[in-house]
């Protein structure tokens, strides 16, 4: 009799935002904290097939380290120098690549422009999409010039016919379009849910590292800005990147957060136009067209990975009847800003207390480095007292609690950068001005200082 019966089978209840499993429902997860997220997913029953269908290699046995063969990743363009830029040099056959954004920011016209690319090289590209129909995809490349015989599309979402595809066509890059969409039909839970996007990732990655085949994955991220699904997609792929930037933005801003093959320092500068995504090779000109000399405004030279970048930053300080005060700003971190208005107001004595204080950076850029402390202080400093800076200068230097300034790396570059573009003074710690003395700069005054004082008495001269 129970031979007969059919066995019950096992659910369990995961998190859709971060992946905590529980045997029960819970109205909040535990793992994120966050509400209604529970849903309730069968538990796929294990195959004597499992680990030869998910395995990537055959077993080796374990060497000693310096035996292991070191071989010469055999990179090769994306037809995008600022994406191989990102990705250290160019795709690796075998890696997988993970981009995200927010919708409309660029992520699949991006991707469309690097297979037409790819496929002109002598490469075969296969772009998957699950989301549109390949009539939408051939209108979209008929606008972004992206027609080849070498590049292949195919609106599918299941990952059975996708591998099917993989081995008809051979791609040497294949893009899906979205992960979420895809589905593998031997799992119950629905397209998007964590396990198939964990294990749609699995099979893909396979696929991947079996044909050598350099795989991007676009993801969908969360309306906080984060990454949808569950975390461990992260951990699977080679390479993360994220678009900054508001869909509206002119400029879009592509950061590696993640890359096992490369510096995570690095960015990449698009503009959007009617034709798509086209490369910034000269950000720093493009970013100070727009520039006039007014109370709060400064420039800042800061370094991405290898790239010096100089940012106009604006600043505007007002008095408040209320309290607290507002601090709004989407170019660095708002405890940072807190840090420093601190200092303005116990070591330089500037009410900014009682004042709202609204920073941005121009063309939507994040800065995240210490060196652009000196420069956000005499940008808050000027808007308050409302006296315009110095024509042609830089300010750059991190700032101390006691409010002195500190050296920061890369000083020339920065200011080889700035002389270039026609500044003609540099603010900047005094430890690293004394080891460009013998530098050739041309007209470029550099102005040494050791505390925010001094660097406010030289950027904001008295009329």
């Amino acid at each position: 009799m129970k031979s007969n019966m059919k066995s019950k089978k096992k659910t369990t209840f995961v998190c859709q935002e971060c992946g905590y499993d529980s045997l029960k429902w819970m109205g909040r997860c535990p793992g994120c904290g966050a509400w209604n997220t529970m849903v309730e997913e069968s538990v796929p029953q294990a195959k004597d097939d499992r680990q030869s269908r998910t395995g990537l290699t055959d077993a080796h046995p374990p060497l000693p380290i310096g035996e292991v063969a070191i071989e010469d990743f055999p990179r090769f363009g994306t037809g995008s120098d600022e994406l191989d830029r990102v990705l250290g040099g160019g795709i690796i056959p075998g890696s997988i690549v993970l981009i995200a954004g927010d919708p409309g920011v660029g992520k699949s016209s991006l991707m469309l422009r690097v297979c037409a690319a790819v496929a002109r090289g002598g490469k075969r590209a296969l772009y998957v999409t699950g989301e549109e129909s390949t009539r939408q995809v051939r209108m979209r490349a008929d606008r972004l010039d992206a027609i080849d015989d070498s590049l292949f599309v195919v609106s599918e979402t299941n990952l059975e016919t996708i591998a099917g595809h993989v081995e008809t066509v051979r791609p040497d890059i294949l893009i899906i379009d979205s992960i979420q969409t895809i589905f593998r039909p031997d799992m119950e839970s629905a397209a998007g849910s964590v396990s198939q996007v964990r294990e749609c990732s699995v099979e893909l990655l396979r696929i991947a590292k079996t044909h050598g085949i350099g795989l991007f994955v676009i993801g969908h991220v969360t309306k906080d800005g984060s990454l949808a699904g569950p975390r461990v997609l992260e951990h699977i792929v080679d390479t993360v990147l994220f678009f900054e930037g508001e869909k509206n933005a002119e400029y879009r801003v592509l950061r590696a957060v993640k890359n096992r093959f490369g510096s995570t320092n690095e960015i990449g500068l698009f503009e959007m136009r009617d034709s798509g995504l086209v490369d910034v090779p000269d950000a720093s000109k493009m970013f100070l067209s727009d520039r006039a000399a007014d109370a709060g405004t400064i420039i800042i030279p800061t370094v991405e990975g290898t790239r010096p970048l100089l940012v106009e930053v604006q600043a505007l300080v007002a008095a408040t009847p209320f309290q607290p005060a507002r601090r709004t700003t989407d170019a660095v971190d708002v405890k940072r800003l807190q840090l420093l208005l601190a200092v303005l107001e116990k070591r330089v004595k500037l009410p900014m207390g009682t004042c709202d204080v609204y920073v941005k950076a121009a063309g939507g850029i994040k800065i995240d480095e210490p060196a652009a402390d000196l420069g956000l202080c005499i940008a808050m400093a000027s808007s308050l007292a409302g006296r315009v800076p110095k024509e042609k200068m830089i300010v750059f230097g991190e700032v101390g609690l006691s409010g002195e300034v500190r050296a920061v790396s890369q000083a020339e570059q920065r200011i080889r950068e700035a002389a270039r573009l026609g500044f003609t003074s540099a603010v900047m710690p005094a430890k690293n001005a004394s080891k460009l003395k013998n530098l050739r700069l041309g007209e470029m005054e550099i102005c040494p200082v050791e505390t925010i004082g001094d660097a406010l008495r030289i950027a904001l001269p008295r009329s």
